[in-house]
């Protein structure tokens, strides 16, 4: 009799496991049928250059006397989107671009290293081919200023000024005493298995800004969950934050030159840790080698300018007027 319900218990076991097996074959497959379908559906907002054989996306508005590019943080599956209030601020008097790294937003995957020598060949290449020409004012939020702080002292003719918000740089660990982040490899299978759209699904919110309700258009934000569904955590993002070490390390040398306009928008001094320290306190040991340079503070999260894109915009056009 116990070896009759052991028996009957197994193969209930395996039945259950198959069902989820087959369950999770299905919802992969139509996964994958959506991310076809919707491909075809959103098609680029801007234009597919070509850079080493694959294609990067790079959006533009606008114009005026200076070209500003906005280089988006780590994860943000969407840039051109994710940037689409501020663009539209700044559009007025500047030339905007965005340019998407691969990995993200329309651009491609590619199958070279995430380091920061690559991410910003990829991006000076991406520009002269969209025939979008220097001096740049570059425009980093998060982790791309590790990349733009390479950018600015590898080439600096192609840099007039550098405006972040709340930018990553490369002495932020050591100020801070914390260690490098990093995530497994296995996360590269998310989008692939349809995982990455199983969560849009449950949980659409945490794919999207954090915004007042018409900030962003709902055909902006139907493309941005479906793009989320499409990259998720692919391999070149899951590289880049496993590179992120190297890339600290390839820059934790570099410092602003005195000669570069520097504006930094970043949070109010709200979480100020038990020595006193915060992102101001940071941002103004970077930004003492320019008389200037400046440090503007806003109510917000990191993601500032899904909220503060007005007054941003204000303060940029502002601190461009006294660049020659």
């Amino acid at each position: 009799m116990k070896t009759k319900k052991k028996s009957k218990l197994l193969v209930g076991l395996r039945n259950i496991i198959l069902a989820i097996a087959a369950a999770l074959v299905i919802w992969g497959i139509f996964s994958n049928l959506m991310n076809v379908y919707e491909q075809k559906k959103y098609s680029a907002v801007g234009e597919l250059v070509e850079v080493d054989g694959k294609n990067m996306h790079v959006y533009t508005e606008g114009a005026g006397d200076h070209t500003i590019v906005l280089l988006s943080g780590f994860g943000t599956a969407a840039p051109a989107l994710d940037f689409e209030p501020l663009i539209n601020e700044m559009a007025e008097y500047n030339q905007v671009a965005v340019v998407e790294p691969f990995g993200y937003g329309w651009s491609d995957i590619t199958e070279k290293e995430r380091t920061v020598e690559n991410i910003v060949e990829e991006i000076r290449t991406a520009l002269k081919e969209a025939n979008i020409h220097g001096p740049y004012v570059l425009m980093p939020h998060s982790i791309s200023g590790i990349y733009s702080m390479y950018y600015a002292n590898n080439y600096p003719d192609e840099v007039e000024a550098l405006i972040g918000i709340d930018p990553t740089l490369p002495q932020a660990l050591e100020y801070f005493d914390e260690s490098v982040p990093s995530m497994p490899s296995y996360l590269r299978y998310v989008a692939p298995t349809g995982i990455a759209r199983l969560a849009l699904y449950l949980s659409p919110d945490n794919f999207l800004p954090i915004a007042d309700e018409d900030t962003y258009t709902e055909e902006n934000l139907k493309m941005t969950k479906a793009i989320s569904a499409w990259k998720g955590y692919n391999k070149n993002v899951i590289d880049e934050a496993n590179r992120m070490k190297y890339n600290i390390e390839t820059t934790k040398d570099m410092t602003f030159s005195p000669e570069l306009p520097v504006m930094i928008f970043t949070t109010e001094d709200k979480n100020e840790n038990e020595e006193v320290k915060s992102n101001a306190t940071f941002y103004r040991t970077q930004l003492d080698t320019g008389a200037s340079n400046k440090l503007v503070t806003m109510e917000g999260h990191h993601y500032l300018h899904w909220t503060n894109y007005e007054e941003m915009n204000e303060a940029v056009n502002e601190f461009l007027k006294k660049i020659p």
